[in-house]
């Protein structure tokens, strides 16, 4: 009898214990709120300046930031100048410690 309660209250706390593990581990790369609030911050002035400038393919170019300030830009543009713009908006970005550009020239979207 007693081992049936111990196996039990085993059970009963796996099972419980099982949700908060894996939370903890979808989240590991934003664990810290500030590094989330500051890579959010980063990426949205990107987006708010490239937004600004009326490049027509803004909405093709995907704009994220990791936890150290790298931003990396992908999608596609119209032109290499487009491209150039781009990367140069992101480096001229406060908080932005490197550019990793993956941006392909896309004509025809």
């Amino acid at each position: 009898m007693v081992v049936k309660g111990v196996i039990t209250g085993l059970l009963l706390a796996g099972v419980l214990a099982g949700p908060v593990a894996l939370a903890q581990d979808a989240d590991v790369d934003r664990s810290h709120p500030k590094a989330f609030v500051k890579d959010s911050v980063i990426t949205t002035k990107i987006k708010s300046k490239l937004a600004a400038d009326h490049i027509t393919s803004v909405g093709r170019i995907h704009v994220d930031t990791d936890a150290d300030g790298v931003v990396w830009l992908s999608g596609s543009a119209h032109s290499q100048d487009a491209i150039d713009h781009a990367v140069s908006v992101a480096r001229s970005t406060e908080g932005v410690k490197d550019v990793r550009n993956s941006l392909k020239i896309r004509q025809d979207d």
